[in-house]
């Protein structure tokens, strides 16, 4: 693998930008994978996304809470066959909150902790599947109304995460190795920053998991 990797132990990318390598256990894995894999069924299932200047996304999607397309957001899948989007449930906002809890600790605790970082109000995650040619352009999630950090939880097949600043898609920025069951939590003067993925290493998902290819579920609140 080529990229600049960190060691497999919480490491703080960039000022408000954690990653915490192995947070899920296999037994959550499973269960967050058999989640994924109702949400993808139809209606409002798993989707292919185009962009306006007529691309397509190689990364598959479905949502929960609010339907994503460039650039806002719906009730009703947009780009898809328009069924209303999937709720998104309480247990994963839950879910979200103690990651970011385990990311930053608590505001007494952590010095320079995102505003709000342990309690957000969770209710759009973005699922996005990845096969093996899989990849996602350097972009900022910034079409939400409020600034809590972002959670990312991965699951299947090992990815290179590129992590970079605030003001431009090229460098600086740094590439992280993504495992099944790391998280990456992104927030404060990192909220904005771009990020994508530039390489997937498909066969590398744990067998146990039984995924062929990577899953990224991605927790936002929306400020909606």
């Amino acid at each position: 693998m080529d990229a600049e990797l960190f060691p497999r132990s919480r490491t703080e990318v960039a000022p408000g930008a954690v990653h915490l390598p192995d947070w899920l256990d296999t037994t959550r894995q499973r269960e967050l994978l058999a989640a994924c894999r109702e949400w993808a069924r139809p209606p409002a299932g798993l989707r292919t996304v185009h962009t306006p200047g007529g691309g397509t996304m190689t990364a598959r999607q479905v949502c929960l809470g609010r339907h994503w397309y460039p650039y806002g957001y719906a009730r009703t899948v947009v780009d898809g066959d328009g069924a209303p989007v999937k709720p998104f449930p309480e247990w994963l906002g839950e879910l979200g909150r103690s990651a970011v809890r385990d990311a930053f600790g608590t505001p007494s605790a952590t010095a320079g902790s995102p505003r709000g970082a342990t309690s957000p109000s969770y209710d759009i995650a973005l699922i996005n599947f990845y096969d093996g040619d899989a990849r996602m352009g350097m972009h900022r999630d910034s079409d939400e109304k409020a600034d809590d950090p972002v959670v990312s939880l991965s699951l299947g097949d090992t990815c290179v995460f590129r992590f970079g600043n605030t003001e431009t898609r090229t460098k600086p920025y740094t590439d992280v190795e993504l495992r099944s069951g790391d998280l990456f939590v992104f927030g404060g003067p990192s909220r904005l920053a771009y990020h994508g993925v530039p390489k997937v290493y498909p066969g590398t998902a744990p067998p146990e998991l039984g995924l062929a290819g990577r899953l990224n579920i991605t927790l936002r609140v929306s400020g909606l």
